[in-house]
C-alpha cells in the first residue's frame, strides 16, 4: 500500500436530529469534531414510512398512468 495517498481516518462525533450521540471513524473533518445530522433514519420519510405525494406536473404522471394502465404488477 502507498504511503500518504489515503486520507486520515479518525473518531468524531455525529449528532442526531433528536440530540442523540455517537462516536464513529471517519475521513470526516480532524478528531474530535463533530458532524450534525440535518436528515437522518429516525426522521427522513423513506426509514420512518412517512406518507408519500405523487405531484402532477405538467400531466407527465397523468401521461405515465395511460401510457401504462394496462400492466398489472
Amino acid at each position: 500500500m502507498k504511503k500518504d495517498i489515503h486520507p486520515d481516518y479518525h473518531m468524531i462525533n455525529v449528532v442526531m436530529t433528536d440530540g442523540t450521540t455517537y462516536q464513529t471513524r471517519s475521513t470526516y473533518g480532524k478528531e474530535g469534531d463533530t458532524l450534525n445530522l440535518d436528515i437522518d433514519s429516525k426522521t427522513h420519510p423513506a426509514w420512518t414510512g412517512g406518507n408519500q405525494h405523487l405531484i402532477d406536473r405538467g400531466g407527465r404522471l397523468s401521461r405515465f398512468k395511460d401510457k401504462f394502465k394496462g400492466f398489472v404488477s
